[in-house]
Parts: structure tokens; sequence; C-alpha cells
């Protein structure tokens, strides 16, 4: 894929609401997922069938109950959708990885841009950790997200973009210079990368 001049038309950003199965609700399983363009418009808005039995729904930060899953699509087909959408696109998010894996999904790593391990953020705050999509949206554009204590993965998907955008210009140029300006993710997460 040429990353020297792409247009915005070829990018996607992702978040995804996760919700706990298992013993202590210690599995993360897809239960929303959200696609919006480089202008932060929605592009896909899905709540996904529960393959198992949850345990926690996590509401007090997802804001999800039962009754918002009931008649969702079956997580297969929410799959098959994302994938297509996604195929052939730039992805942008934050920690991506995680998306991609309750998604059992792969993507490109070349065509990624995750502001979670973009460097250039990190080297400004000073840290080799990933950051919080708060703390970045906070110090890099002045901004306040996620204030209720409901996150919304609308935004979360638009912050990231935002994110991305203000920086679009470096991220290609270094990436064109053949240059990687990101951190990996952990190697826990590498089958989620092509």
């Amino acid at each position: 894929m040429d990353t020297t001049a792409i247009s915005p038309r070829r990018f996607l950003s992702i978040a995804c609401t996760i919700v706990g199965c298992g013993l202590g609700g210690s599995t993360s399983m897809l239960a929303h997922v959200i696609l919006v363009d480089y202008h932060g418009n929605t592009v896909f808005d899905n709540h996904v069938a529960p393959t198992m039995f949850i345990s926690d729904y996590r509401t007090s930060v997802t804001g999800l109950l039962p009754m918002h899953l009931d008649g969702a699509p079956e997580f297969t087909k929410v799959q098959r959708d994302v994938a297509d959408k996604i195929h052939g696109k730039v992805l942008v998010g934050h920690a991506i990885w995680n998306d991609l894996s309750v998604l059992g999904l792969q993507h490109l790593a070349v065509a990624t841009r995750d502001v979670a391990l973009y460097m250039p953020f990190r080297i400004t705050l000073s840290t080799d950790r990933v950051i919080g999509l708060q703390t970045l949206m906070w110090h890099f554009m002045a901004r306040q997200i996620q204030r209720q204590a409901i996150i919304s993965p609308l935004e979360n998907a638009r912050a990231a973009m935002d994110l991305y955008r203000s920086a679009a210009s470096d991220w290609n140029y270094q990436i064109s210079r053949g240059n990687w300006p990101c951190a990996l993710p952990s190697s826990t997460f590498s089958r989620c990368y092509l």
C-alpha cells in the first residue's frame, strides 16, 4: 500500500466496547463496534450478540445492559462486515490491537495509525508506555473526552481520528522515508497484524 499519497476516503477509525465473560468477567468479548471516516462520520455502528454468557456487562463504564444486545447481529456477521469495511483501508485508533483481537481480525501493520503507539506523542509526554486516549486528547488537542463515566466508542473513534489528523503530515512523511514512527504493540498481539 502506497502510504505517501493516501486520500481521506482510505481512512477509517475504529473503537469497540468490550464486556466480560467467564469467571469474574476476565475474558473480553466484543459487544459494540464503531467505524468512522476521516471526517468523523459514522460508517458502521453495530452491537453484537453474545457468543458466550456475559458475566460482567461492565455497565458503569460501557453503559450496556442485556437489552442493548437483544436482537443484535451475530458475531460472525459483524466480524465479516467489519473485515469488508476495513479491507484496503488505513485503520486509525487507540490501542488498535485490542479491537482487532476481540474482532478476531488481522490488518496490515503498515496500514495502521495507532495514536497509542505514535512515538512523537510519547516523546512529548516523556513516556515509553501506552498513554490513555483522554490524556492524549487533553494534551495535544486541549479537548476533554469521556467526561461521563460511560465511555462512548463513537467519541473514542472520532478522538483517535482527530489526533491522527493533527499529526498526519509528519506521520505519513516519516513512513514515506522508510521510518516507522510508532512503537510496537506487545508481542502477545502480533497475531493481529499482517
